[in-house]
């Protein structure tokens, strides 16, 4: 929202008492990973981190980069011819066969299940051109997400180029970003995939990797797995408990499963996602012109421990009045700040819903004088 010039600032700020079942005192652990974050999606909010911004080799976690520009290519249904280089590419393979046509589709199943290195190359090559015009547009959407410590080389992770670095952090926010994508939550959440084999006939049939996803825990909704000889074993998921959506990302884990597990286990006791701001209209407001008259479209909702359920504080930032506006207010009038712990976690536009009425009637209006002159009544006089 562009910066209003004449603000009217009611001095709204409260704190928001929200009652909810208390929580347990959060347990002490600690991860085995040398970078670490557990993140939640709503919000981001960052729950717990460990060396969250330092940058590092990811391996294949970088796949989920490649997989959502597949995804926003609009291109999942072409056919993709595979290259000779795709084929010959080193490391985790889908078995790719040089020229054979595959959907685009079951190239992302092939590059997010059995994280296919090969699948990574034809993907790139399909949906960016060749494979340095897909890295331009990994970087492009990494500048765009804000993960500010990140730098794409490959479309895959391998460890051919020295600057292909990542962190926990910007790997939080990547997935957070994707899973915002349905059809990143469907491919990401697949335990199992069958592809036409080109030239057998039977399917090709690839069981996701994610072993948290397949068997060790039930509440885990997606992820990419990835291992190289510098990175080591890195890893990301998402688990979902409630109405609690979580993001944990490791690098350099040994003990990577059990890392994410801790994470999610103590996330889940700790943490309730609480209504701070609702949707509608906005009661607070008691000067004459707003009363009753403005809302917010969208609720806002934190995640918080019991203990801190009273730093929250709500700021309205409105328009001051003018005459003219009595017959034609303006949509948008002003602001709602939420601050938790002092810090600004939310902003969000105030709306006038008299103004909304106006555009409805004027539609009507509009109808209605079409219609008129369809039977041919005069409207002007």
């Amino acid at each position: 929202m562009k910066k209003m010039k004449k603000l009217m600032i009611f001095p709204l700020i409260a704190a928001i008492f929200i009652a909810f079942i208390p929580l347990r005192a959060q347990a002490s652990f600690s991860v085995s990973a040398q970078s670490a974050i557990l993140m939640e999606q709503s919000s981001g909010r960052v729950l717990y981190d460990k060396n969250a911004n330092k940058p590092m080799r990811i391996a294949s976690i970088t796949k989920i980069m490649t997989a959502i520009l597949a995804i926003e290519s609009g291109k999942m249904d072409e056919w993709v011819k595979v290259s000779e280089k795709a084929v010959h590419t080193e490391g985790s393979s889908i078995y790719l066969i040089p020229g054979e046509k595959i959907k685009l589709e079951d190239l992302v199943y092939g590059l997010m299940l059995r994280s296919g290195n090969d699948a990574a190359v034809a993907i790139s090559e399909h949906v960016g051109g060749s494979l340095d015009g897909f890295v331009y547009l990994m970087n492009q959407k990494a500048e765009e997400i804000g993960m500010k410590n990140t730098h794409f080389a490959n479309p895959h992770g391998l460890d051919d180029h020295e600057n292909h670095l990542s962190t926990a952090y910007d790997m939080a926010l990547l997935t957070r970003y994707a899973m915002n994508n349905k059809e990143y939550q469907k491919i990401s959440g697949t335990k199992v995939h069958n592809a036409p084999h080109p030239t057998e006939k039977w399917d090709r049939k690839w069981k996701n990797k994610n072993r948290l996803l397949t068997e060790l825990y039930s509440y885990t909704t997606g992820g990419k797995t990835g291992y190289t000889k510098r990175a080591k074993r890195t890893l990301v998921t998402t688990a979902t408990k409630g109405e609690l959506d979580f993001i944990a990302v490791t690098l350099n884990g040994p003990d990577d499963w059990n890392d994410h597990i801790q994470m999610y286990e103590t996330g889940f006791t700790t943490y309730r996602l609480v209504e701070v701001l609702p949707k509608g209209k906005i009661e607070q407001i008691k000067d004459k012109f707003y009363k009753k008259k403005v809302y917010v479209k969208h609720s806002f909702d934190y995640p918080v421990t019991s203990k801190e359920k009273k730093q929250f504080k709500i700021e309205y930032k409105l328009k001051k009045p003018k005459k003219e506006w009595e017959d034609n207010p303006p949509k948008i009038v002003g602001q709602v700040i939420v601050y938790f712990d002092k810090q600004q976690v939310k902003r969000m536009p105030i709306y006038y819903k008299y103004a909304d009425r106006q555009a409805k009637q004027s539609f009507f209006e509009q109808f209605r004088n079409i219609f008129l002159v369809m039977i041919g009544v005069k409207i002007d006089g």
